[in-house]
Protein backbone atom coordinates (compact mmCIF):
# COMPACT_ATOMS: atom_id res chain seq x y z
CA UNK A 1 0.00 0.00 0.00
CA UNK A 2 1.43 3.82 -0.86
CA UNK A 3 0.14 7.28 0.00
CA UNK A 4 1.52 9.52 -2.28
CA UNK A 5 2.32 13.04 -1.53
CA UNK A 6 3.82 16.00 -3.28
CA UNK A 7 4.13 14.05 -6.47
CA UNK A 8 6.60 11.29 -4.61
CA UNK A 9 5.41 8.00 -3.47
CA UNK A 10 6.22 6.68 -0.57
CA UNK A 11 5.52 2.56 0.43
CA UNK A 12 3.42 2.55 3.82
CA UNK A 13 4.77 0.98 6.94
CA UNK A 14 5.45 -2.84 6.30
CA UNK A 15 3.41 -5.18 8.62
CA UNK A 16 4.39 -4.86 12.70
CA UNK A 17 4.14 -8.12 14.57
CA UNK A 18 3.62 -6.15 17.98
CA UNK A 19 0.98 -3.86 18.68
CA UNK A 20 0.41 -1.20 21.04
CA UNK A 21 2.13 -0.85 24.34
CA UNK A 22 4.11 -4.09 23.73
CA UNK A 23 5.29 -2.41 20.64
CA UNK A 24 6.11 0.78 22.79
CA UNK A 25 7.82 -1.38 24.69
CA UNK A 26 10.09 -2.93 22.31
CA UNK A 27 11.36 0.30 20.82
CA UNK A 28 13.43 0.91 23.99
CA UNK A 29 14.52 -2.49 24.85
CA UNK A 30 15.78 -2.83 21.40
CA UNK A 31 17.57 0.36 21.62
CA UNK A 32 18.87 -0.89 24.88
CA UNK A 33 20.15 -3.88 23.04
CA UNK A 34 22.20 -1.72 20.52
CA UNK A 35 23.32 0.64 22.66
CA UNK A 36 24.93 -2.33 24.98
CA UNK A 37 27.40 -3.21 22.08
CA UNK A 38 28.29 0.95 22.38
CA UNK A 39 29.28 -0.03 25.71
CA UNK A 40 30.79 -2.85 25.27
CA UNK A 41 32.79 -1.61 22.43
CA UNK A 42 34.00 1.90 24.17
CA UNK A 43 34.78 -0.77 26.92
CA UNK A 44 36.43 -3.70 25.50
CA UNK A 45 39.82 -1.56 24.77
CA UNK A 46 40.20 -0.45 27.91
CA UNK A 47 39.11 -4.44 28.70
CA UNK A 48 41.96 -5.64 26.58
CA UNK A 49 44.81 -2.56 27.29
CA UNK A 50 47.03 -4.96 29.37
CA UNK A 51 46.93 -7.47 26.49
CA UNK A 52 47.65 -5.29 23.48
CA UNK A 53 50.15 -3.56 25.43
CA UNK A 54 51.53 -7.38 25.98
CA UNK A 55 51.25 -8.37 22.78
CA UNK A 56 55.03 -8.53 21.42
CA UNK A 57 54.08 -8.54 17.33
CA UNK A 58 52.77 -4.94 17.84
CA UNK A 59 54.87 -3.90 20.44
CA UNK A 60 52.76 -0.98 21.56
CA UNK A 61 53.27 1.30 24.48
CA UNK A 62 50.81 3.36 26.61
CA UNK A 63 50.96 5.95 24.26
CA UNK A 64 50.34 4.66 21.39
CA UNK A 65 47.22 2.60 22.87
CA UNK A 66 46.02 6.01 23.37
CA UNK A 67 46.38 7.35 20.18
CA UNK A 68 44.65 3.95 18.80
CA UNK A 69 41.43 4.77 21.13
CA UNK A 70 41.64 8.05 20.46
CA UNK A 71 40.84 7.24 16.57
CA UNK A 72 37.86 5.16 17.65
CA UNK A 73 36.58 8.17 19.18
CA UNK A 74 37.14 10.54 16.37
CA UNK A 75 35.13 8.09 14.19
CA UNK A 76 32.01 8.19 16.96
CA UNK A 77 32.57 12.09 16.85
CA UNK A 78 31.92 12.03 12.66
CA UNK A 79 29.65 9.15 12.89
CA UNK A 80 27.63 11.07 15.45
CA UNK A 81 26.92 14.56 13.29
CA UNK A 82 26.51 13.08 9.96
CA UNK A 83 24.38 10.10 10.85
CA UNK A 84 22.30 12.94 12.96
CA UNK A 85 21.61 15.10 10.20
CA UNK A 86 20.74 12.00 8.29
CA UNK A 87 18.72 10.47 10.35
CA UNK A 88 16.40 13.74 10.19
CA UNK A 89 16.43 13.21 6.33
CA UNK A 90 16.13 9.76 6.20
CA UNK A 91 14.42 7.84 8.96
CA UNK A 92 15.15 6.81 12.27
CA UNK A 93 14.70 2.86 11.24
CA UNK A 94 16.34 2.86 8.08
CA UNK A 95 19.94 4.98 9.71
CA UNK A 96 19.53 2.05 12.59
CA UNK A 97 20.26 -0.85 10.18
CA UNK A 98 22.70 1.05 8.56
CA UNK A 99 24.50 2.17 11.33
CA UNK A 100 24.38 -1.16 12.99
CA UNK A 101 25.58 -2.87 10.26
CA UNK A 102 28.48 -0.77 9.55
CA UNK A 103 29.77 -1.26 12.67
CA UNK A 104 29.88 -5.47 13.43
CA UNK A 105 31.50 -5.55 10.33
CA UNK A 106 34.23 -2.91 10.89
CA UNK A 107 34.78 -4.87 14.44
CA UNK A 108 34.74 -8.40 12.97
CA UNK A 109 37.88 -6.56 11.10
CA UNK A 110 39.40 -5.27 13.88
CA UNK A 111 39.32 -9.37 15.25
CA UNK A 112 41.29 -9.69 12.52
CA UNK A 113 43.76 -6.83 11.42
CA UNK A 114 47.06 -8.27 10.88
CA UNK A 115 48.66 -4.56 12.03
CA UNK A 116 48.33 -1.87 14.97
CA UNK A 117 47.93 0.39 11.72
CA UNK A 118 45.07 -1.72 10.47
CA UNK A 119 43.65 -2.52 13.83
CA UNK A 120 43.26 1.72 14.53
CA UNK A 121 41.79 2.09 11.31
CA UNK A 122 38.93 -0.11 11.52
CA UNK A 123 38.53 1.14 14.70
CA UNK A 124 38.24 4.72 13.35
CA UNK A 125 35.62 3.09 10.72
CA UNK A 126 33.73 1.15 13.23
CA UNK A 127 33.55 4.30 15.20
CA UNK A 128 31.48 6.26 12.65
CA UNK A 129 28.77 3.37 12.48
CA UNK A 130 28.74 3.65 16.86
CA UNK A 131 28.65 7.05 16.45
CA UNK A 132 25.40 7.13 14.82
CA UNK A 133 23.69 4.53 16.90
CA UNK A 134 23.36 6.84 20.31
CA UNK A 135 21.03 9.72 18.34
CA UNK A 136 18.82 7.93 16.32
CA UNK A 137 18.23 5.46 19.66
CA UNK A 138 17.87 8.46 21.53
CA UNK A 139 15.25 10.03 19.25
CA UNK A 140 13.37 6.86 19.01
CA UNK A 141 13.46 6.52 22.74
CA UNK A 142 11.91 9.88 23.19
CA UNK A 143 9.22 9.42 20.60
CA UNK A 144 7.82 6.19 21.45
CA UNK A 145 7.62 6.73 24.94
CA UNK A 146 4.99 7.77 27.26
CA UNK A 147 5.02 11.30 28.21
CA UNK A 148 5.47 11.33 31.64
CA UNK A 149 8.72 8.65 31.54
CA UNK A 150 10.84 10.37 28.62
CA UNK A 151 14.22 10.51 31.03
CA UNK A 152 13.11 6.87 32.63
CA UNK A 153 12.53 5.66 28.99
CA UNK A 154 15.61 6.87 27.65
CA UNK A 155 17.50 6.05 30.71
CA UNK A 156 16.70 2.30 30.35
CA UNK A 157 17.82 2.76 26.72
CA UNK A 158 21.09 4.08 28.05
CA UNK A 159 21.73 1.40 30.36
CA UNK A 160 22.92 -0.79 27.94
CA UNK A 161 25.61 1.02 27.69
CA UNK A 162 26.83 0.23 31.15
CA UNK A 163 25.76 -3.04 30.78
CA UNK A 164 27.43 -3.60 27.76
CA UNK A 165 30.79 -2.64 29.85
CA UNK A 166 30.13 -5.01 32.34
CA UNK A 167 29.87 -7.38 30.03
CA UNK A 168 33.50 -6.69 28.46
CA UNK A 169 35.10 -6.72 31.59
CA UNK A 170 33.33 -10.25 32.47
CA UNK A 171 34.40 -11.43 28.84
CA UNK A 172 37.69 -10.29 29.19
CA UNK A 173 38.15 -12.13 32.80
CA UNK A 174 36.75 -15.09 30.92
CA UNK A 175 38.75 -15.22 27.44
CA UNK A 176 41.71 -12.38 27.26
CA UNK A 177 43.95 -14.84 29.40
CA UNK A 178 43.60 -18.04 27.41
CA UNK A 179 42.97 -16.57 23.81
CA UNK A 180 44.10 -12.79 23.85
CA UNK A 181 42.77 -9.95 23.18
CA UNK A 182 41.06 -11.07 18.91
CA UNK A 183 37.67 -12.26 20.36
CA UNK A 184 36.61 -10.02 22.33
CA UNK A 185 36.50 -8.18 19.40
CA UNK A 186 34.90 -10.41 17.35
CA UNK A 187 31.88 -10.59 20.01
CA UNK A 188 31.54 -6.81 19.10
CA UNK A 189 30.47 -8.40 15.17
CA UNK A 190 27.38 -9.75 16.49
CA UNK A 191 25.26 -7.12 16.54
CA UNK A 192 25.01 -7.96 12.33
CA UNK A 193 22.53 -11.19 13.24
CA UNK A 194 19.90 -8.06 14.56
CA UNK A 195 19.81 -6.00 11.05
CA UNK A 196 17.00 -8.79 10.06
CA UNK A 197 15.21 -8.58 13.53
CA UNK A 198 15.15 -4.75 13.41
CA UNK A 199 13.68 -4.81 9.62
CA UNK A 200 10.46 -6.46 10.54
CA UNK A 201 10.10 -5.62 14.13
CA UNK A 202 10.89 -1.75 14.44
CA UNK A 203 8.40 0.99 13.74
CA UNK A 204 9.48 4.00 12.16
CA UNK A 205 8.84 7.08 14.22
CA UNK A 206 5.63 9.15 14.20
CA UNK A 207 7.21 12.55 14.51
CA UNK A 208 9.45 11.83 11.83
CA UNK A 209 6.95 10.70 9.22
CA UNK A 210 4.47 13.89 10.09
CA UNK A 211 7.60 15.86 9.47
CA UNK A 212 8.44 14.19 6.18
CA UNK A 213 4.93 14.79 5.05
CA UNK A 214 4.06 10.87 5.13
CA UNK A 215 0.93 11.95 7.24
CA UNK A 216 -1.07 8.36 6.28
CA UNK A 217 1.96 6.33 7.49
CA UNK A 218 2.22 8.50 10.53
CA UNK A 219 -1.58 7.92 11.41
CA UNK A 220 -0.93 3.94 10.86
CA UNK A 221 2.14 3.60 13.16
CA UNK A 222 0.13 5.46 15.80
CA UNK A 223 -2.64 3.64 15.91
CA UNK A 224 -0.37 0.33 16.14
CA UNK A 225 1.30 1.93 18.79
CA UNK A 226 -1.09 3.65 20.80
CA UNK A 227 -0.16 7.07 20.27
CA UNK A 228 -1.85 10.02 19.25
CA UNK A 229 -3.13 9.99 16.13
CA UNK A 230 -2.02 12.80 13.96
CA UNK A 231 -4.29 15.34 12.83
CA UNK A 232 -4.65 15.98 8.72
CA UNK A 233 -3.13 19.64 9.50
CA UNK A 234 -0.06 18.23 10.90
CA UNK A 235 3.10 18.27 9.37
CA UNK A 236 5.64 20.05 11.93
CA UNK A 237 5.29 23.32 10.00
CA UNK A 238 6.97 22.77 7.35
CA UNK A 239 6.21 23.52 3.91
CA UNK A 240 5.31 20.48 1.71
CA UNK A 241 8.40 21.23 -1.29
CA UNK A 242 10.73 22.58 1.39
CA UNK A 243 13.42 19.32 2.13
CA UNK A 244 13.92 18.30 5.39
CA UNK A 245 17.45 18.49 5.63
CA UNK A 246 17.60 22.11 4.40
CA UNK A 247 15.24 22.88 7.47
CA UNK A 248 17.12 21.39 10.34
CA UNK A 249 20.47 23.31 9.15
CA UNK A 250 18.26 26.21 9.33
CA UNK A 251 16.72 25.49 12.50
CA UNK A 252 19.77 24.47 14.31
CA UNK A 253 21.22 28.00 13.31
CA UNK A 254 18.03 30.14 15.21
CA UNK A 255 18.22 31.46 18.53
CA UNK A 256 17.60 30.28 20.75
CA UNK A 257 18.78 26.50 19.76
CA UNK A 258 21.95 27.16 18.42
CA UNK A 259 23.29 28.74 21.68
CA UNK A 260 21.75 26.19 23.96
CA UNK A 261 23.12 23.37 21.88
CA UNK A 262 26.62 24.83 22.30
CA UNK A 263 25.97 24.63 25.87
CA UNK A 264 25.45 21.12 25.95
CA UNK A 265 27.84 20.28 23.99
CA UNK A 266 30.18 21.86 26.57
CA UNK A 267 28.46 19.73 29.41
CA UNK A 268 28.97 16.93 27.18
CA UNK A 269 32.57 17.61 26.28
CA UNK A 270 33.02 17.46 30.10
CA UNK A 271 31.21 14.72 30.94
CA UNK A 272 32.84 12.67 28.00
CA UNK A 273 36.40 13.45 29.26
CA UNK A 274 35.17 11.69 32.62
CA UNK A 275 33.88 8.78 31.46
CA UNK A 276 35.93 7.61 28.12
CA UNK A 277 39.48 8.70 30.10
CA UNK A 278 38.36 6.72 33.13
CA UNK A 279 36.59 3.51 30.80
CA UNK A 280 39.73 3.22 28.90
CA UNK A 281 42.81 3.65 31.40
CA UNK A 282 40.86 2.32 34.52
CA UNK A 283 41.94 -1.20 34.67
CA UNK A 284 45.69 -0.12 33.51
CA UNK A 285 45.55 2.59 36.50
CA UNK A 286 44.57 -0.17 38.88
CA UNK A 287 47.16 -3.06 37.59
CA UNK A 288 49.81 0.12 38.10
CA UNK A 289 48.56 0.42 42.17
CA UNK A 290 49.45 -2.94 42.53
CA UNK A 291 46.05 -5.03 42.26
CA UNK A 292 45.56 -7.88 39.86
CA UNK A 293 44.06 -7.73 35.87
CA UNK A 294 40.80 -10.08 37.23
CA UNK A 295 40.54 -7.53 40.15
CA UNK A 296 41.15 -4.55 37.85
CA UNK A 297 38.19 -5.35 35.38
CA UNK A 298 36.08 -6.11 38.27
CA UNK A 299 36.50 -2.44 39.06
CA UNK A 300 35.35 -1.09 35.21
CA UNK A 301 32.45 -3.79 36.51
CA UNK A 302 31.32 -2.00 39.62
CA UNK A 303 31.87 1.58 37.50
CA UNK A 304 29.04 0.18 35.29
CA UNK A 305 26.95 -1.20 37.96
CA UNK A 306 26.98 2.69 39.76
CA UNK A 307 26.30 3.76 36.28
CA UNK A 308 23.15 1.60 35.31
CA UNK A 309 21.73 2.72 38.74
CA UNK A 310 22.55 6.03 38.82
CA UNK A 311 20.88 6.92 35.60
CA UNK A 312 17.62 4.73 36.54
CA UNK A 313 17.16 6.75 39.95
CA UNK A 314 18.19 10.12 38.33
CA UNK A 315 15.84 9.94 35.36
CA UNK A 316 12.83 8.87 38.26
CA UNK A 317 13.60 12.09 39.81
CA UNK A 318 14.12 14.10 36.56
CA UNK A 319 10.96 13.23 35.23
CA UNK A 320 9.25 14.98 38.53
CA UNK A 321 11.37 17.48 38.86
CA UNK A 322 13.55 18.12 35.87
CA UNK A 323 16.89 17.63 34.95
CA UNK A 324 19.05 20.85 36.11
CA UNK A 325 18.52 19.91 39.39
CA UNK A 326 19.54 16.33 39.29
CA UNK A 327 22.22 17.15 36.65
CA UNK A 328 24.28 19.38 39.28
CA UNK A 329 23.48 16.41 42.17
CA UNK A 330 25.12 14.04 39.51
CA UNK A 331 28.50 15.87 38.19
CA UNK A 332 28.89 16.52 42.28
CA UNK A 333 28.83 13.00 42.78
CA UNK A 334 31.24 12.40 40.56
CA UNK A 335 33.98 15.02 41.77
CA UNK A 336 33.25 14.00 45.52
CA UNK A 337 34.21 10.07 43.52
CA UNK A 338 37.51 11.03 42.24
CA UNK A 339 38.58 13.38 45.35
CA UNK A 340 38.26 9.76 47.05
CA UNK A 341 40.00 7.43 44.38
CA UNK A 342 42.79 10.32 44.42
CA UNK A 343 44.11 9.46 48.03
CA UNK A 344 44.75 5.39 47.57
CA UNK A 345 41.66 4.68 49.99
CA UNK A 346 41.34 0.96 51.24
CA UNK A 347 39.73 -1.57 48.87
CA UNK A 348 36.31 -1.28 49.74
CA UNK A 349 36.35 1.93 49.65
CA UNK A 350 37.88 2.16 46.70
CA UNK A 351 35.17 0.35 45.03
CA UNK A 352 32.46 2.30 46.70
CA UNK A 353 33.88 5.59 44.73
CA UNK A 354 34.39 3.51 41.63
CA UNK A 355 30.68 3.16 41.95
CA UNK A 356 30.23 6.55 42.40
CA UNK A 357 32.36 7.55 39.65
CA UNK A 358 29.74 5.56 37.23
CA UNK A 359 27.12 7.96 38.97
CA UNK A 360 28.89 11.02 38.19
CA UNK A 361 29.73 9.64 34.79
CA UNK A 362 27.37 7.31 32.81
CA UNK A 363 24.82 8.19 34.90
CA UNK A 364 25.05 11.54 34.42
CA UNK A 365 25.26 11.56 30.48
CA UNK A 366 22.01 9.56 30.35
CA UNK A 367 19.86 12.47 31.70
CA UNK A 368 21.81 15.08 29.57
CA UNK A 369 21.22 12.73 26.70
CA UNK A 370 17.52 12.66 27.57
CA UNK A 371 17.76 16.06 28.20
CA UNK A 372 18.97 17.40 24.85
CA UNK A 373 16.32 14.91 23.14
CA UNK A 374 12.89 16.54 24.82
CA UNK A 375 14.48 19.55 24.50
CA UNK A 376 14.95 20.13 20.68
CA UNK A 377 11.42 20.02 18.53
CA UNK A 378 11.09 16.90 16.83
CA UNK A 379 11.95 17.77 13.24
CA UNK A 380 15.32 18.95 14.41
CA UNK A 381 15.89 16.01 17.37
CA UNK A 382 17.84 13.67 15.69
CA UNK A 383 20.29 16.57 13.79
CA UNK A 384 20.36 18.05 17.30
CA UNK A 385 20.91 14.81 19.23
CA UNK A 386 23.57 13.86 16.72
CA UNK A 387 25.31 17.62 16.79
CA UNK A 388 25.34 17.50 20.39
CA UNK A 389 27.26 14.00 20.38
CA UNK A 390 29.66 15.16 18.21
CA UNK A 391 30.45 17.87 20.26
CA UNK A 392 30.97 15.98 23.36
CA UNK A 393 32.79 13.48 21.46
CA UNK A 394 35.69 15.66 21.77
CA UNK A 395 36.00 14.95 24.96
CA UNK A 396 35.78 11.58 24.73
CA UNK A 397 39.01 11.90 22.29
CA UNK A 398 40.65 14.23 24.64
CA UNK A 399 40.42 11.59 27.84
CA UNK A 400 42.02 8.75 26.90
CA UNK A 401 45.25 11.13 25.40
CA UNK A 402 45.28 12.91 28.67
CA UNK A 403 45.67 10.34 30.60
CA UNK A 404 47.69 7.82 28.93
CA UNK A 405 50.20 10.92 28.42
CA UNK A 406 50.05 11.05 32.41
CA UNK A 407 50.34 7.66 32.87
CA UNK A 408 53.31 7.19 29.85
CA UNK A 409 54.87 10.31 31.61
CA UNK A 410 55.61 8.54 35.04
CA UNK A 411 53.34 10.32 37.12
CA UNK A 412 51.67 9.44 40.13
CA UNK A 413 48.60 8.03 40.08
CA UNK A 414 46.56 10.66 41.60
CA UNK A 415 47.13 12.79 38.93
CA UNK A 416 45.23 10.79 36.24
CA UNK A 417 42.29 11.28 38.89
CA UNK A 418 43.29 15.33 39.30
CA UNK A 419 42.85 15.84 35.75
CA UNK A 420 39.39 14.37 35.77
CA UNK A 421 38.34 16.19 38.86
CA UNK A 422 38.72 19.67 36.98
CA UNK A 423 36.31 19.46 34.17
CA UNK A 424 33.76 17.58 36.31
CA UNK A 425 33.83 20.73 38.10
CA UNK A 426 33.38 22.63 35.24
CA UNK A 427 30.34 20.50 34.24
CA UNK A 428 28.54 21.49 37.44
CA UNK A 429 29.21 25.11 36.67
CA UNK A 430 27.79 24.80 33.29
CA UNK A 431 24.88 22.81 33.93
CA UNK A 432 23.79 26.53 35.85
CA UNK A 433 23.58 28.16 32.43
CA UNK A 434 21.73 25.23 30.88
CA UNK A 435 17.76 26.52 29.79
CA UNK A 436 14.87 26.82 32.61
CA UNK A 437 12.72 26.90 30.08
CA UNK A 438 11.23 24.87 26.94
CA UNK A 439 12.44 26.31 23.84
CA UNK A 440 8.31 27.46 23.37
CA UNK A 441 8.97 29.59 26.43
CA UNK A 442 6.84 27.02 28.88
CA UNK A 443 9.13 26.65 32.44
CA UNK A 444 11.30 23.61 32.36
CA UNK A 445 10.70 22.24 36.01
CA UNK A 446 6.69 23.61 36.79
CA UNK A 447 5.37 20.11 36.69
CA UNK A 448 6.20 16.17 36.12
CA UNK A 449 5.97 15.73 32.20
CA UNK A 450 5.68 19.51 31.01
CA UNK A 451 8.73 19.04 29.61
CA UNK A 452 7.12 16.26 27.18
CA UNK A 453 4.22 18.26 25.54
CA UNK A 454 4.51 19.08 21.80
CA UNK A 455 7.12 21.98 21.18
CA UNK A 456 5.77 24.54 18.68
CA UNK A 457 5.80 24.24 14.97
CA UNK A 458 9.14 25.44 13.23
CA UNK A 459 9.37 28.88 11.11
Amino acid sequence: MQSSLNGEEYAMTPFLPLRGKRLRAFVPAFCCLIIFFDGYDVSVLGATIPELLKYRPWDLDAAQVGVIASLGLVGLLLGALLCGFATDLLGRKRMLLLCTSWFSVCMLACAAAPTSELFGLFRFLGGIGLGGVIPVCIALAVEFAPEPRRYLFTAIGNAGFAVGAIASALFSIAITPEFGFRPMYAIAGTPLLLVPVAAVMLPESVDFLVAKGRLREAQEVARRCDLPVPSPDAGGGRSGTEPLGRTSLRALAQRPLLGNLALFGAVGIVGQVFIYGLNTWLPQIMVSAGYGVASSLGFLATMSVGAIAGSVTMSLFADRIGPRHVLIVGFGVGVIALGVLSVGPPTMAVYAAVALAGVGGSGTAAIVNAFVGTWFPPVVRASAVGSYFAVSRLGSVLGPLVLGWIISAGLPLRWTFYSLMAPTVLGVLLVLLLPRKQADGRPLDAARGSQTRPAPALE
